[in-house]
């Protein structure tokens, strides 16, 4: 929607391929991606590190420029991936040419807002309320298409609290001291202007928990929580000890799976 594809013919093939830059330490893609239109695809997908390094380091998009350079002879449309958090970002992206446009994963994890962000080019200062008011649709969407029994209340909560997992790294624009903020940088903990700013920015799973009470109900007995990307310092969720979260801060050492 941001920055559409070039139209393609009725007849193309499935359109994209994901790869990774590197095998192990050794760059590869260069080696190939000029034969991958011949081999029936339109597009490809590349994410500038490895998913041995995962989040170690931050996306190589000189390299990722460097393949579309090798890709553009082919009419192979070549997507960069890797570390946009900001309509900075996205600029630096997708300005400097050869790429024909950006792939968002992580970055819209944390703050979904961000297309509006990247589409009106400005920082968004987005209110608890308001952030709040996207997870009651949220909830609302997931109660719709999996029911509003208890299986479906259950499984939108279990959604609800990954989300919670990725949503609690963002840290509001007003509380910034340096703009814009990178998705590699880990803050220290932090109050938030109001309770529920701060119960937001909780990196603990048992805070998850209780936003997902405020949405949804009750958690039933004998519930708990423990986000599958497995951050060092997420804890399994206890819902009922009253304990507070940690804040927002550093993570540990990141370990998702998801390419971002």
């Amino acid at each position: 929607l941001l920055s559409p594809l070039p139209a393609l013919p009725a007849c193309s093939p499935l359109p994209a391929l994901p790869a990774c830059s590197r095998l192990a330490t050794q760059d590869v893609t260069h080696t190939f991606v000029g034969d991958i239109r011949s081999w029936g695809a339109v597009a490809l997908t590349l994410h500038g590190r490895t998913r041995q390094q995962r989040y170690s380091r931050q996306a190589d998009w000189q390299y990722i420029r460097r393949c579309a350079e090798l890709a553009e002879p082919t009419q192979l449309q070549l997507i960069g991936n890797g570390d946009v958090y900001s309509f900075e970002d996205w600029n630096e992206a997708v300005g400097g040419g050869g790429v024909s446009t950006a792939m968002i994963g992580r970055g819209a994890l944390i703050k979904p807002w961000l297309f509006t962000e990247i589409k009106e080019q400005r920082h968004w200062d987005i209110s608890s309320s308001e952030r709040l008011e996207i997870l009651r649709k949220f909830v609302a969407a997931g109660l719709e298409h999996w029911g509003s029994d208890e299986r479906g209340v259950e499984t939108t909560r279990r959604f609800l609290l990954e989300w919670l997992s990725y949503l609690c790294r963002y840290v509001p624009v007003g509380l910034l001291e340096v703009l814009p903020n990178k998705l590699h940088w880990r803050p220290p903990a932090f109050f938030g202007r109001n309770d529920l700013e701060t119960l937001m920015a909780s990196d603990c799973a048992s805070d998850w928990v209780r936003l997902s009470e405020m949405l949804l109900g009750p958690v039933p007995p004998g519930f708990t929580f423990s986000p599958k990307h497995k951050s060092a310092a997420y804890s399994t969720a206890v819902p009922k000890d009253g304990a507070p979260g940690s804040g927002a801060g550093a993570a540990g050492v990141e370990e998702d799976q998801e390419q971002g």
